[in-house]
C-alpha cells in the first residue's frame, strides 16, 4: 500500500514538536529563575531538571519524527503525550494558585494551544493510524 501524505496539519505539528523539542533540551541550560521542566505541576532546578528536560526532548523528538515519517510508533507516544499535556497544566495550575498570574488572554491563548495541538495531533493520527507504517 502506498504511503499517503501527512498533510500540512501534521507537517505543522510535526515541526511544532521538534521545536518543543529543542526547547526541551535547553532547559537544563538557563540560568533564568522561571525556566525548567515542569514534571507533574513542579517546575524543576538541578539534577532533576536536567535529566527530565532531555528525556521529553527525545521523546518528542521521536513524536516529531513520527508523525513526518506516518510511523506506527508516533500513536503509542500520540496516547501518552496528549493526557499527560493535560494532567501537567492542571497540576501546574493547581500547585501555583499563590504566584503570580499571567493575563487573562495569554492564560486562555496558552492553555488552547498547549493542550490543543497534542490533543489534535492524537485525534488526527488515531483517525489516520491505517495509513501508519
Amino acid at each position: 500500500m502506498a504511503q499517503k501524505p501527512r498533510g500540512a496539519i501534521l507537517t505543522v505539528f510535526a515541526l511544532l514538536f521538534a521545536l518543543l523539542a529543542i526547547s526541551n533540551f535547553s532547559k537544563p541550560f538557563s540560568h533564568s529563575a522561571g525556566i525548567g521542566f515542569v514534571f507533574l505541576g513542579t517546575r524543576l532546578t538541578g539534577a532533576a531538571n536536567a535529566v527530565m528536560g532531555p528525556l521529553f526532548g527525545i521523546i518528542l523528538l521521536l513524536y516529531a519524527y513520527g508523525i513526518w515519517a506516518m510511523r506506527k510508533f508516533a500513536l503509542p507516544i500520540a496516547y501518552f503525550y496528549a493526557p499527560w499535556v493535560i494532567l501537567n497544566t492542571v497540576l501546574f495550575a493547581m500547585k501555583n494558585r499563590d504566584a503570580p498570574q499571567p493575563s487573562v488572554i495569554f492564560s486562555i491563548v496558552a492553555t488552547v494551544v498547549g493542550i490543543g495541538i497534542p490533543l489534535a495531533s492524537a485525534i488526527i493520527l488515531h483517525r489516520r493510524r491505517e495509513e501508519l507504517s
